[in-house]
């Protein structure tokens, strides 16, 4: 070990030990709250409140205002990138009506407004942008889009509603393609665009909880079963586009295992916390592959 990694091991001691206290605050105060808090209620929807503002403030000074305002009109977009957008926004209205209903529910607020005004959450801020596309001239009010983001919100509120836990969890994972480099404009110029707008490598799972379905002491009560689907072949969202008529567009489905992070068993609401920010994502396993092609593909190791 050379001597800067020596420095940075001792001064990295030094910090953890003189931040037990700290973490044992911190640890306290991630704790949900059994009752009613209402100092956490209000600085939960304080927040919530000016986070989505902001961020509509945002994507309006920074994105639509590049192009030209329209009237309000609709498209139909539903043939585009092989539905992958779909999934796209499925997953976001879930993810964000998750991250609502948790925040309700460490400020003591009762289940049932926790349904009614946290996991609506990414529902109402993904209908808000839906209406911004409407009156852009790049682009317009999308039903399909409409019609994924509730059932994003759907699903996590049935799930709650009929079994009061979350069975089946949406995940993502993504690897690169060589695609993002032939449309850096389209398709992400650099890891971080990629990862957003790189259809190709972008893959939406739904991850079951093995123990919740069949009971029994012999699998792991963390370990999940995992759906996903994919696409590849794709540089534009038509299929059509006159200028790119090569495209070999395939649709793929995969079978894996995945971890649910947040059932692993600590007493540690910081690693709780952490468990639950990082669940989003799948955890890498082998897969299988089958795609539309009727190809069967074996992943020792898929992103």
């Amino acid at each position: 070990m050379d001597l800067k990694w020596a420095k940075f091991h001792i001064i990295f001691i030094c910090c953890v030990s003189g931040s037990l206290f700290s973490q044992s605050k911190l640890n306290q105060f991630l704790k949900p709250s059994d009752t009613l808090n209402k100092p956490r209620r209000n600085a939960v929807i304080i927040s919530e409140s000016s986070l989505a503002t902001l961020a509509l403030i945002g994507l309006d000074q920074l994105w639509y205002a590049d192009y030209p305002r329209s009237s309000f009109k609709t498209i139909n977009d539903s043939g585009e990138w092989l539905q992958m957008d779909k999934f796209g926004h499925v997953f976001s209205s879930y993810q964000l009506g998750r991250i609502g209903a948790n925040t309700l529910n460490w400020a003591g607020i009762s289940k049932k407004d926790q349904l009614l005004f946290g996991s609506t959450l990414g529902l109402g801020f993904l209908t808000a942008v839906e209406v911004m596309d409407g009156f852009s001239e790049e682009w317009g009010f999308s039903w399909t889009d409409m019609a994924a983001n509730v059932t994003g919100t759907g699903l996590y509120i049935g799930q709650e509603l009929l079994w009061k836990e979350q069975r089946i969890l949406l995940k993502y994972s993504f690897h690169r393609t060589d695609f993002a480099k032939q449309r850096p404009d389209k398709l992400g110029n650099g890891l971080f665009e990629e990862f957003l707008k790189d259809y190709n490598g972008q893959t939406y799972w739904l991850s079951a909880n093995l123990n919740s379905f069949f009971k029994t002491d012999y699998i792991p009560n963390w370990l999940n079963l995992a759906f996903g689907y994919g696409a590849d072949g794709m540089l534009t969202g038509e299929p059509n586009d006159p200028l790119f008529l090569n495209q070999n567009r395939t649709r793929q489905y995969y079978l894996s295992l995945d971890i649910d992070l947040t059932r692993i068993k600590t007493n540690s609401n910081v690693l709780k916390t952490i468990f639950d920010v990082f669940n989003v994502i799948k955890v890498p396993f082998p897969a299988i592959e089958l795609n539309s092609e009727g190809r069967l593909k074996m992943h020792y190791f898929y992103f």
